[in-house]
């Protein structure tokens, strides 16, 4: 569920459907099962990330399998969507083969290390190294205009192009799809549903959204969580302390993209006033299904909504929250209006994705080598 994999997987499922020749280089899941991919996975040996569960990072330098299985491929580019091992391993692919390197930049990295490691000097020598990373590429993409900032006050100081993330919930849906989800999930005729998908971190804001509901405790409201990560037992034991425990539930990891779908198909409004997030697919996932979110103004990712259009967008304080749904509760027809538009506006398929995506490396191929370009 995670929204990078999510990415990756989407790119891999369509390229290889329109020119084929697909590999995913990943660092090993346990239990993981590719055999109904229809492109090609190699991973490589790994380990658990310290404070980060069920995330793992790898060694692909020490993997001699993984080693003699990636120097059989000859490739004509490759896309890092991380600068650590995988993205390192992809650089060296790409200067021992001599072609093109496009790296997305897809999370604010400086957070991350800031949480685990005290202090900023080792934090500062990090980002350094995922600067000089992304100053190495041929290319660098971010996933909307906002998030160039991001990356620049990092010290990033190249060329950066916007290419937007997809969604692979996009379809028509009829009026009763709908009231089915709703009925499936037992929410009451009237009753107001919210929904937040992600890792159950603090980075993402998640006290104030409960918070928030402690103080809208008496409209009729139920909130699902669907996630995991490592702020999940006290975000239930907050929700305990403020007595809503009867109209927050918490689903746990959820990976069946179907039944993820029902949830926000059942949702009036999607909650998510993470200032963690460079673009939250999980908003365009949830416009998908007409469902619009509230976030913050001042977040990266919000950049991608219109305020009252596409979108609710708040300051970071729960009164400001508590307002807003408030008066949402009692102007249903408002968040249709806004919903359908933000279905129309700020989702498009991965196969268009994919597309645009291919001839972006032909491009980038052009311009670096003779190589002949990926064909239809």
């Amino acid at each position: 569920m995670d929204g990078v994999a999510i990415c990756v997987e989407n790119y891999a499922r369509w390229m290889q459907e329109k020119v084929g020749g697909v590999c995913v280089v990943t660092p090993h899941i346990p239990d993981s099962d590719y055999s109904d991919k229809k492109y090609e996975v190699l991973d490589y040996l790994s380990v658990p990330v310290p404070f980060r569960a069920p995330y793992v990072t790898g060694i692909s330098a020490m993997d001699p399998s993984f080693l003699r299985k990636i120097s059989r491929h000859h490739f004509k580019i490759v896309h890092a969507h991380s600068p650590f091992v995988a993205g390192l391993t992809a650089a060296r692919i790409a200067k021992n083969q001599k072609i093109p390197l496009v790296a997305t930049f897809h999370s604010k990295y400086r957070e991350d290390f800031a949480r685990v490691i005290p202090g900023t000097m080792i934090v500062d020598t990090i980002i350094s190294e995922i600067v000089k990373f992304y100053e190495d590429a041929d290319e660098v993409w971010v996933p909307q205009e906002s998030v160039k900032d991001v990356l620049y006050s990092y010290g990033y100081k190249g060329k950066i192009e916007v290419m937007m993330n997809g969604c692979d919930l996009v379809g028509n849906y009829p009026e009763s799809f709908f009231d089915d989800c709703r009925k499936e999930l037992g929410i009451a005729p009237g009753e107001f549903s919210l929904l937040f998908v992600g890792q159950h971190i603090w980075e993402k804001n998640v006290r104030l959204t409960i918070e928030t509901l402690a103080r809208i405790k008496d409209l009729p409201f139920r909130m699902f969580f669907i996630g995991t990560g490592y702020a999940e037992k006290e975000m239930k034991e907050l929700v305990d302390n403020l007595q809503i425990k009867d109209k927050v539930t918490f689903v746990g990891r959820l990976t069946d993209r179907e039944k993820l779908k029902h949830y926000y198909a059942a949702a009036d409004l999607f909650l998510f006033p993470s200032l963690y997030d460079t673009d939250g697919l999980v908003v365009r996932e949830a416009a998908a299904l007409h469902t619009p979110s509230v976030m913050l103004r001042e977040a990266s990712a919000s950049g991608m909504l219109r305020d009252e259009e596409t979108g609710f967008l708040i300051g970071n304080s729960a009164e400001e929250f508590e307002a807003v749904l408030r008066r949402l509760h009692a102007d249903r027809s408002r968040i249709a209006r806004v919903g359908i538009a933000a279905s129309q506006q700020i989702v498009r398929s991965w196969e268009d994705i994919a597309g645009e995506a291919i001839d972006r490396y032909n491009a980038i191929i052009a311009r670096r080598t003779q190589i002949r370009p990926l064909s239809f």
